[in-house]
């Protein structure tokens, strides 16, 4: 009898320590206040923050949204079902990415971080406003098939949303227009910018070892032209050499429609590779080992081919297997560690 009182005492304890955990934890995100902050060492951010401001409320909501999957048809799918924060808002192992009904997309799904300083979104660019980008994973049949305009009216009537709207934008209204720059303030925050480089960059106490550095010097020969300045990444399209034909998907293309964008994709970052393989638009390699083979001796020509992979008569980038090692050293000094176990940007 006194084994069941001391297990029933113990069954009482764990479950008010838990329900202590949550209120700590409640207690403790209503006290921490969200605010931008720019890293001194990335350039100047293209996102209109006067027209939205982040606030901690709008912070808040958009977490909120991010991860609720009534904003899919049958309620299984939510962005961030696609884009989880511990593989640095990627889906990792995941060639294409995987939607409702387990339908599977034709692109890698690419990371949710740094948006703050990009006009241009998605692998082909179809996007040019923050503010916009979630509409396009929301109608998309295959990832969560659901008209804008009903998700919106799921939000509206879900009770428990108008508190979150009220303290974030001062009235518990509920607009397209609100849902989506709630969701803006969330992503403007997912910045990536605490690695090991990046305090080296800023004389932050680290250091890169010797071949760190070599990789850093031949980056900046050999890659530099493309993943330009701390965010390693032009934000610009180029036809990579992955494949030379393109009737599956013709990239930029697809947008602009004009011949000379056929099979160039946007540049990726090179930040968080250890979290966000498979690599590429379609997810065609799986290690940086296959990634600089392949600009090594794997380019594939093409009418649009970039002319950064045809120098000298040369198609592609020259690399020593021991220049590969000392680059691929340097790409895992961007690794940053701190934003994807930082416990404000998952789920809550």
């Amino acid at each position: 009898m006194a084994y069941f009182l001391n297990m029933k005492k113990a069954v009482f304890v764990f479950g008010f320590a838990l329900l202590l955990i949550a209120s700590c934890n409640k207690e403790k995100d209503s006290k921490e206040e969200f605010v931008f902050t720019a890293p001194a060492n990335l350039p100047a951010t293209k996102y209109n923050f006067s027209n939205n401001p982040v606030t901690t409320a709008g912070f808040i909501l958009g977490r909120k949204l991010f991860y609720d999957a009534t904003l899919s048809r049958d309620s299984s799918t939510s962005c961030g079902s696609c884009h989880t924060s511990f593989s640095s808002f990627t889906h990792h192992g995941h060639a294409v990415s995987h939607g409702i009904d387990n339908k599977l997309g034709i692109r890698n799904a690419p990371p949710v971080m740094n948006m703050a300083w990009s006009d241009e979104f998605m692998w082909d660019g179809g996007i040019n406003q923050l503010d916009l980008l979630p509409i396009a994973p929301i109608e998309n049949p295959v990832e969560m098939d659901l008209e804008f305009a009903d998700a919106v009216n799921r939000i509206k009537n879900t009770a428990a949303y108008k508190p979150y709207f009220k303290a974030a934008f001062g009235s518990e209204e509920i607009t397209g227009p609100k849902l989506l720059q709630a969701m803006s303030q969330f992503m403007n925050m997912l910045i990536s910018a605490n690695s090991k480089y990046d305090k080296w960059k800023r004389n932050e106490g680290a250091t890169l070892t010797a071949h760190e550095t070599d990789g850093y010097n031949l980056f900046q020969q050999k890659c530099s032209s493309c993943h330009s300045t701390d965010l390693f990444t032009d934000n610009k399209f180029h036809n990579n050499g992955i494949k030379d034909n393109f009737n599956s998907d013709s990239g930029r293309a697809h947008i602009t429609q004009l011949p000379q964008d056929v099979g160039k994709f946007k540049t990726p970052t090179l930040r968080n590779l250890e979290y966000t393989k498979p690599f590429m638009h379609d997810g065609s390699f799986q290690t940086l080992e296959e990634v600089l083979a392949h600009y090594n001796n794997g380019v594939k020509t093409s009418a649009t081919l970039d002319v950064a992979l045809k120098q000298n008569s040369t198609v592609g980038i020259p690399l020593t297997p021991t220049e590969q090692q000392k680059i691929i050293l340097f790409l895992k000094t961007l690794n940053d560690e701190d934003f994807i176990r930082d416990t404000r940007f998952a789920e809550q």
